[in-house]
């Protein structure tokens, strides 16, 4: 093969040992000299310190055409700007150039260089098509595919490199290598060909410096260089987390997913491909769905992503098999002699109006109770809430943020006014100080844990907050691993620092904020002592955190779950945002406030179309006589003013007897929600429950009425993500069998009811929606969001952008402050005893997606086969736990069993295990402690114990 980067096995970080280079990384002879002996430095006659264009822009003259490319573009850069063809095998615009393949050599200022590590500078001129430089660069290419197997460069390989040797002339014959190395098929996404590795070491980077994974290296000397798996083994037994980055990148097709799909990256994406947005986490990456037949064939990750930059996960780029599983429901089902049996449409609608219909004649409108969905768009969130306040006439809808990120909307309206993060993540990843707390993103956020991962490897101060050591906390300048249920405590302990150090911005809390007073009389009783006896975070570790936080010029806070998921969640954010407010790092220049990262795909977007028992579309209260009146002039009918049931009340209520129809999309309660067992209690007490599904999911088995589903690749409509961008979701195959959306759905038993909604189109209803939730929303429309991709709120007018960066122009709250919270640290609603003495904390795994109703169903579930139980070495010595075998969990409210994995991530007394196979009962384990203000679950703290089967 041809070593293109340098001989030698792999560095720690992914570059070959002894590869060629100067030691700010650059290649030695890049831009060096050319093959014809010309110097390659920048280009004649133009000086160095050329001024730059307007705005930060370079003039460059490409082939007789002039362009204006950024400060700081190579002429790689300005040669696509132009639209001219160059080859560049070594090279990929996601990371750093590398200049080893001189296959995209140019004349600039009468010298030849490689264009990708040559600087663009004002007024050079640039050469592409000299007869000289196609004949160097096909020479180039020649040596490159001399050593490859024929199947290199067959007609339909569909590699970038082959598409390279069609574009110079360089024949199929010009592959003359034998080959015989042999594969890696081990991996069910990632297949290796190492027969036409080039050592180009794309896949190398791309793993370590966008991914951060650091799993691939480059092994062996000379021209036996190729790349590895960096444990030496299978690749399926490496540290691959099957993100798909060095799939995309190879340009060879050694790196290829299996199926009809080798060979499709990114870069050449079929035109036919369709862009929708990601139906997995709240990241909302940009997706093009490659399809064939109705049948999915690839996703691959769209270049010009608003948040992924060409970049994905396991789940959005290869967890799809779901939609062909022969699990799905294709057909609705109704109860006949206690059996659930297939039943047309026609059936199955009239038997849930009878159902709806028979519970409001027993008990009134607030017998009946509907969860809506965070997987489903925010049209059908829409329509679902319209439907249950204009059609059945309360306000007994709720949705899954209930059980993850109210505490976020409440303790971030409290704070400053807007239930949303008040910045965008592109201003996050410009932070200089990242504190990441209660989450993992490498494993439930990728996308986002790989680009936090990247600017902390640049030099961005990074403390993490977390018991476990996972993820981020590898890598941080700082974690601390205060003990479950404790937030509050630590964060009143920096807080505590931020003020007596003087790192407090008090112009800004002068100017701006309210309650510094009475949070300065809390704060005198959490000195970094104190805080070290509650939260077990030593004193020194808490005053390190807040001097780097504090002493930062552009600091920023994301949080995840491990903050809210408490029986004090919301007053953990509040608390939280204080660090931003006596910091100024909130509306201002000085930082990038406070960011929660959300669970599922339209967790956000779910509750900003009202899908929520107080609140109308755009957060109106409907308890507020004016908002009731907008949303009556929109919708032609009355709004019940008294609040609805949250979704633990309706399970009460349920059990109580005094809600007779319950109404579940989307989300599988009975194995998701807390204290499961009371859960089933609940389903069974009702009397009537429907089940909208794309399986026959544990919830299901307990309805009456199981309606099929559209899955996100199926159906149109937009979603919001966790930085409040809303961004188009698109068909991209046919539902299978009966299968419809959950919109059609919706409409369809309105009409059964005698109702009309209006909205006949996804866009129909996201426009009555900004008319109804302006200014929020007023701006918003699906002709919008197509030109544009992505439009953040508040987004009040058509013509103007969205708002990414909130409140420079000033707070959302009543009197325009930011307020600071003076809540006391309150212990957690469980505490570990002589019974129960471990802590048991749940969460995700990189490789499923919450109760894995998806990811289950495909080939990723070789990647993560089972529940495992995280448990440190001595708590397995104490209860003779060994590593890989089975374990009972036992809580006060019911039992588990997973497998043990033994290992330090886990602090000792402490365990952790995710919820994805329901099958485990994990959520039979957890209490129904709640936060005392939205009623959040309390998942990150049960008292449990363990042993042995």
């Amino acid at each position: 093969m041809v070593a293109m980067t340098g001989d030698a096995g792999g560095a720690p970080d992914g570059t070959p040992a002894d590869a060629p280079g100067t030691p700010d990384g650059t290649p030695a002879d890049a831009p060096g000299d050319s093959p014809d002996g010309d110097s390659a430095g920048p280009p004649a006659g133009t000086p160095a310190d050329a001024p730059d264009a307007p705005g930060g822009r370079l003039h460059v003259e490409v082939d007789g055409a002039a362009v204006a490319v950024p400060a700081g573009a190579s002429l790689l850069a300005a040669v696509r700007a132009a639209g001219a063809e160059l080859p560049a095998l070594c090279s990929d615009d996601r990371f750093g150039p590398a200049g080893s393949c001189r296959t995209c050599l140019v004349r600039a200022g009468g010298r030849i260089a490689a264009a990708c590590v040559t600087p663009a500078v004002s007024g050079a001129r640039v050469d592409t098509a000299a007869a000289d430089l196609v004949r160097l660069r096909r020479e180039a290419v020649e040596v490159i595919a001399s050593v490859l197997p024929p199947r290199a460069l067959a007609g339909d390989n569909p590699s970038e490199l082959a598409r390279v040797c069609r574009s110079l002339g360089v024949g199929p014959d010009a592959a003359r290598g034998t080959g015989g190395r042999g594969r890696d098929d081990s991996h069910p996404y990632v297949h290796l060909d190492r027969d036409l590795c080039i050592a180009c070491g794309r896949c190398v980077r791309m793993c370590a410096e966008v991914q951060g994974t650091f799993a691939l290296t480059l092994v062996g000397r000379g021209a036996d260089t190729q790349v590895a798996p960096g444990t030496g083994g299978p690749w399926a037994e490496s540290d691959c987390v099957a993100c798909g980055g060095c799939v995309d990148t190879c340009p060879t097709g050694a790196i290829t997913q299996p199926g009809p799909a080798a060979g499709l990256t990114s870069a050449y994406a079929p035109p036919t491909a369709t862009r929708t947005t990601c139906g997995y986490c709240g990241v909302g990456c940009a997706l093009d769905v490659v399809a064939d037949g109705g049948r999915v064939t690839a996703v691959l990750p769209a270049r010009d992503g608003p948040v992924n930059d060409g970049h994905a996960c396991v789940k959005g780029r290869f967890a799809h098999g779901f939609l062909t599983s022969p699990e799905r429901l294709t057909r609705p089902l109704v109860r006949r002699g206690g059996r659930l049996e297939p039943a047309g449409w026609d059936e199955a609608l009239e038997r849930v109006a009878r159902g709806l219909r028979a519970a409001v004649a027993a008990g009134g409108p607030d017998a009946v109770a509907a969860v809506s969905s965070a997987r489903a768009t925010n049209e059908e969130n829409y329509l679902v809430q319209k439907f249950m306040r204009v059609v059945v006439g309360t306000n007994n809808v709720d949705n899954c943020s209930r059980l993850c990120h109210s505490p976020s909307a409440a303790g971030l309206t409290a704070s400053f006014g807007l239930p949303g993060g008040t910045d965008s993540f592109d201003g996050v990843e410009r932070a200089d100080c990242l504190f990441v707390v209660g989450a993992n993103p490498v494993e439930a956020h990728p996308v986002v844990g790989a680009r936090l991962l990247r600017r902390a490897l640049e030099g961005a101060a990074l403390v993490v907050a977390d018991p476990r050591a996972v993820g981020l906390a590898v890598h941080a300048d700082l974690h601390l691993r205060p003990r479950p249920g404790t937030n509050v405590a630590l964060f009143h302990g920096i807080a505590h620092v931020l003020l007596t150090e003087g790192l407090a911005d008090t112009a800004f809390l002068r100017a701006r904020a309210t309650g510094l007073p009475e949070l300065t009389e809390l704060l005198a009783g959490y000195p970094p002592e104190r805080v070290q006896d509650i939260t077990g975070v030593p004193a020194g570790d808490v005053v390190a955190a807040a001097r780097l936080y504090g002493r930062a010029e552009r600091p920023a806070i994301v949080y995840g779950l491990g903050v809210t998921e408490h029986r004090h969640g919301t007053d953990g954010v509040r608390t939280l945002a204080n660090l931003a407010i006596l910091r100024g790092a909130v509306g201002t220049d000085r930082g990038y406030g406070v960011n929660p990262l959300r669970g599922q795909n339209n967790v956000q977007g779910a509750s900003d179309m009202g899908a929520l028992p107080d609140v109308l579309p755009g957060y109106a209260k409907v308890s507020d006589p004016s908002a009731r009146a907008v949303a009556e002039a929109v919708w032609g009918a009355p709004v019940p003013p008294r609040p609805g049931l949250r979704l633990p009340g309706m399970f009460a209520a349920a059990r109580a007897g005094t809600l007779k129809a319950l109404w579940v999309i989307g989300e599988d309660v009975r194995a998701t929600d807390p204290d499961a067992n009371r859960v089933a209690r609940a389903l069974d007490a009702c009397p009537f429950v429907v089940c909208s599904e794309l399986f026959p999911s544990e919830t299901a088995r307990h309805a009456d009425v199981v309606l099929p589903a559209a899955a996100w690749l199926e159906k149109e409509g937009t979603f919001v993500n966790f930085d409040r961008r809303f961004q188009r979701v698109r068909r991209a195959v046919p539902p299978p069998g009966e299968a419809r959306s959950d919109f059609d759905i919706v409409r369809s038993l309105a009409r059964v009811m005698g109702a009309d909604l209006g909205c006949a189109t996804p866009a129909d209803a996201l426009a009555e929606c900004a008319r109804l939730a302006a200014p929020l929303f007023g701006g918003l429309s699906h002709a919008r969001i197509d030109r544009e991709g992505a439009v953040p709120w508040p987004c009040p007018d058509p013509g103007a952008p969205g708002e990414a960066k909130l409140y420079g122009r000033g707070f959302a709250t009543p009197d325009g402050r930011a307020h600071l919270a003076a809540a006391p640290y309150l212990p957690p609603g469980e505490a570990p005893d002589d019974g129960y003495p471990l802590v048991l904390v749940t969460g995700r795994r990189w490789a499923h997606y919450n109760s894995g109703s998806m990811t289950r169903r495909g080939d990723g579930l070789a990647l993560g086969p089972a529940d495992f139980l995280d448990v440190h070495p001595e708590d397995a010595d104490r209860y003779g736990l060994r590593d890989g075998a089975p374990v009972v969990v036992e809580s006060r409210h019911g039992r588990a069993r997973l497998v043990a994995r033994i290992g330090e991530e886990t602090a000792p007394g402490q365990v952790f295990c995710a919820f994805h196979f329901p099958a485990s009962g994990v959520n039979r384990l957890t209490s129904h402690h709640a936060d005392t203000v939205t009623s959040c679950p309390e998942y990150k703290v049960t008292a449990v114990r363990v042993s042995a089967p």
